[in-house]
């Protein structure tokens, strides 16, 4: 019996030691082809396990079946090199910490079609294979909608499109590729912290190198480094980015920091209904009070996103502690000229502006008219203490010579991320029509055509 138990475990631990080797093999042959992924290929330990089917990855370990994985370096090593491929732009792209409540088989499928798109479109050897009538069909309707494959973007097409069960489960076999066993869950906040930390470094770095020392060898890697570059840009809290413009100011409030029990209580007991310190009624707070919002007009930005731009500033205005009770905020619409101007001093006229909103002008984008009408208010002693003005548009535009007297921010809409340049003294934003929607929870009811699959 013991010699029987002995010989199960040299088995096992020589079919480990083969998909341990095929592993490396795999690795190293997809390094001399890419060089610029050195760091992310080698970021994996390798441990054999039954369940996976061939194979799966928690963010640091691979794991894997040696049949299977053994079986398919045997008939197609160009198969094994795309399933290793395959786990690292999982990683580099964070698809493991990325579902954040979405539908795990929608998601599943999204990450892997991203995925997959990033390899067929590579122009090397090592994972170049012909591509299926469904997969071409699939990714022709999917840049109908967008220009980059992301797995959000993916996601969103997927639940437009309402697919049924069984067109759903064609996908799903077309793309399927490794197992997700492994992904976190969304309430493990610490292990994906663990991948986030770990697998940004790796894809800014690879961004870097891909655009520096391996810019003509990375020239074959197709859609890799747009992808990167929309994955690696800087994602804001818009929540956040508003109390930038809070300004330090008494308001009527108790001020508890201030507040002193032992004394209150001590002559609450001596005296009865007089205590000896009362709290203080004034305190000072930072809130935001007075700032602008300008709207470009011109016909790039749609009626809806704006709205849904102007549910979020909404949202933020209703928490008490965001605020102060009565604000001065001026909505101003421009294109090239200013429309209209709309002052706002409460969440409720704000929400009634929403509700009626109704953009004017469809010119070009100059940013220029909209700072000088600003100034004229300045000058009018429209403001007291002006802290900030945020420019919602997705045009380049003309932007003023001189530095205002305030914050500026240019929040940019975009489908994809592309660098614009805003002058040094600006705050430069960049949104995705994705976030906005996000924003205030708003979700498309529009469903798109199936018939293509």
């Amino acid at each position: 019996m013991r010699d029987q138990r002995e010989k199960q475990q040299a088995a096992s631990e020589q079919l480990a030691g083969i998909g341990r080797d095929i592993l490396v093999l795999t690795r190293n042959e997809l390094y001399l082809n890419m060089r610029f992924l050195d760091v992310a290929l080698s970021g994996f330990s390798y441990v054999m396990d039954l369940s996976a089917e061939p194979a799966a990855t928690d963010g640091f370990v691979i794991y894997y079946h040696p049949g299977r994985i053994g079986g398919l370096y045997k008939e197609n090593r160009v198969d094994m090199c795309r399933l290793y491929l395959h786990m690292v732009l999982h990683c580099l792209f964070r698809h493991l910490i990325g579902r954040d409540g979405r539908d795990r088989r929608l998601w599943d499928l999204a990450c892997d079609i991203a995925a997959e798109s990033i390899t067929d479109s590579m122009y090397i050897r090592t994972v170049r294979r012909g591509k299926s009538w469904l997969r071409q069909e699939t990714y022709r309707k999917l840049r109908e909608e967008m220009k980059v494959l992301t797995a959000q973007k993916i996601y969103g097409s997927l639940e437009r499109w309402d697919l049924p069960e069984r067109r759903l489960a064609d996908l799903e076999r077309e793309f399927f590729v490794d197992s997700h066993q492994y992904w976190p869950e969304d309430e493990d906040l610490e292990r994906k912290q663990e991948i986030e930390n770990r697998w940004r470094d790796q894809s800014e770095r690879l961004e870097t190198e891909m655009e520096t020392f391996s810019k003509e060898a990375s020239s074959s890697a197709g859609d890799l480094l747009g992808q990167v570059k929309v994955e690696n840009k800087e994602r804001f809290d818009y929540r956040e980015f508003l109390r930038k413009f809070a300004v330090l100011k008494e308001e009527m409030s108790i001020d508890q920091d201030s507040f002193d029990y032992v004394f209150y209580s001590y002559g609450l007991s001596l005296y009865g209904n007089m205590p000896l310190i009362e709290p203080q009624e004034w305190k000072e707070t930072k809130k935001i009070e007075e700032f602008v919002i300008v709207i470009d007009t011109s016909m790039s930005c749609s009626g809806e996103l704006v709205k849904k731009f102007l549910e979020e500033t909404y949202g933020v205005l209703s928490e008490q502690d965001s605020f102060f009770h009565k604000v001065n905020i001026h909505i101003i619409q421009c294109d090239d000229t200013v429309q209209s101007d709309r002052k706002v001093t409460c969440r409720e006229e704000l929400r009634e502006y929403m509700d009626q909103l109704e953009l004017k002008g469809e010119g070009g984008t100059d940013f220029r008219p909209a700072f000088a009408y600003v100034n004229e208010l300045l000058e009018r002693h429209e403001f007291q203490q002006l802290k900030g003005l945020i420019y919602f548009t997705d045009g380049q535009g003309i932007y003023p010579a001189k530095m205002p007297p305030y914050e500026t921010a240019f929040v940019f809409l975009e489908e994809d991320y592309e660098d614009r340049d805003v002058p040094p003294w600006a705050i430069k934003l960049v949104l995705e029509e994705e976030e906005i929607e996000n924003m205030s929870g708003g979700k498309s009811e529009e469903k798109g055509d199936t018939a293509w699959i």
